[in-house]
C-alpha cells in the first residue's frame, strides 16, 4: 500500500509539470519538489537545480572517477524523478566520459528532458550513449571550437567562453536554452559543472545527497577559489529529507554566489 501511495503522490505530482500555476500536491513529495515547480524569478525566466551525491567527506567520486554509486536506491529515484520535472538535465564532458549516462527518466514515470553536454573544446566522440540513441541531445561548445554542427545524433550549439571562471559563459547557456523553450534546468553534474554554475550565481536550488560513506580521498564535490576568511563563505538555509539510507538537503540559493567568485 505504501508504494500505491507514493505513486499516486508522485503522479498527482507530475501532473502539475506543465500547469501555468503548479499547486503541488500536500505531503513529502510536494514539500521537495514543490519549489523545483515555481515560477521562475530570475530575468532569464530560468529556474535552475543542480544536484551531488557526495560522500560524508565530501567526495564524488574515487581519484580515479568511479561513481557508481555513491547514493543508494531513493537517491537514484530522486534523480530521475528531477529529471523527469525539468525541461533539460544538463551534464559535463567528464561526467559523460566516466559514467556514459543515458539521462532518462527510466526508474520513474514521467517524460525524458533533452539531455545537454557541455564539452567546451568538443572532445568527446560519438560512441557515447547519449549522441547515439535516446531523446534530443545538445552538445554546447565554445564558439571558436572546431567540428561540424552535429555529433552523432546531437545537435551542435556555440557559446562564449567564461575567460574568468572557465568553460563557457554560464548566463549565455541559459539564455540559449531558454530560447528553446527549456527553463526549468536539472544541472546534475560532475562537480565542475556544477561549481561553474554556483560561481556565476546561476543556482537557484541546489539538493546534495550524504551518503554514509568515507572515502578518505578522492574528486571534491565543489570546485571553487580557495576562501580567505569564512566572511568569504558562502551561507545558505536549507531543509532536510531522509533518503534512506542517505539524507538530501535541499538548499535554496537563489542565485547567490560565494563571495570568493563575486
Amino acid at each position: 500500500m505504501d508504494g500505491l501511495i507514493a505513486n499516486a503522490d508522485w503522479d498527482a505530482l507530475l501532473a502539475q509539470r506543465d500547469a501555468p500555476c503548479p499547486a503541488p500536491p500536500a505531503g513529502p513529495l510536494g514539500s521537495l519538489f514543490g519549489p523545483v515547480l515555481a515560477p521562475p524569478r530570475a530575468a532569464d525566466g530560468c529556474l535552475v537545480v543542480g544536484r551531488l551525491a557526495q560522500t560524508l567527506d565530501g567526495r564524488i567520486a574515487t581519484a580515479s572517477g568511479e561513481s557508481r554509486w555513491i547514493g543508494g536506491r531513493s537517491d537514484l529515484l530522486h534523480t530521475h524523478r528531477l529529471r523527469a520535472l525539468c525541461h533539460a538535465v544538463v551534464v559535463g564532458a567528464g561526467t559523460v566520459r566516466h559514467d556514459d549516462p543515458r539521462l532518462t527518466t527510466r526508474d520513474c514515470t514521467g517524460p525524458n528532458p533533452v539531455r545537454v553536454v557541455l564539452d567546451t573544446d568538443r572532445r568527446l566522440g560519438p560512441d557515447h550513449g547519449v549522441f547515439r540513441e535516446g531523446p534530443p541531445t545538445l552538445l554546447l561548445c565554445a564558439e571558436d571550437a572546431p567540428g561540424p554542427d552535429r555529433l552523432g545524433l546531437a545537435e551542435v550549439l556555440r557559446l562564449p567562453r567564461d575567460a574568468g571562471q572557465g568553460g563557457l559563459h554560464i548566463p549565455s547557456l541559459l539564455a540559449a536554452l531558454a530560447g528553446r523553450g527549456l527553463t526549468r534546468i536539472f544541472v546534475e553534474g560532475g562537480g565542475v559543472t556544477i561549481s561553474r554554475f554556483l560561481a556565476a550565481g546561476c543556482l537557484d536550488r541546489l539538493h546534495v545527497t550524504v551518503a554514509p560513506v568515507l572515502l578518505g580521498s578522492g574528486i571534491p564535490a565543489f570546485t571553487l577559489p580557495p576562501a580567505h576568511s569564512i566572511a568569504e563563505a558562502l551561507r545558505f538555509a536549507w531543509t532536510v529529507h531522509p533518503l534512506d539510507p542517505d539524507i538530501l538537503f535541499d538548499i535554496a540559493l537563489d542565485r547567490a554566489r560565494p563571495g570568493v567568485c563575486a
